[in-house]
């Protein structure tokens, strides 16, 4: 049997492609990540709704 790994959900902020969605992973505080997955106009509108927070 294969050794299982411990999921502590550490780890940086990522953004991945898996076939048509786009899985992004976000640490949160006091440990875990938030992970969801979006559409290419998900991310688009995201990016947009960010963006016009921080400023680029």
């Amino acid at each position: 049997m294969a050794a299982m790994k411990p999921r502590t959900g550490d780890g940086p902020m990522e953004a991945i492609r898996e076939t048509r969605l786009i899985i992004v992973r976000v640490p949160l505080e006091g440990g875990g990540r938030l992970v969801v997955s979006v559409n290419d106009d998900e991310a688009r509108e995201l990016r947009d709704a960010l963006s016009s927070v921080v400023g680029e």
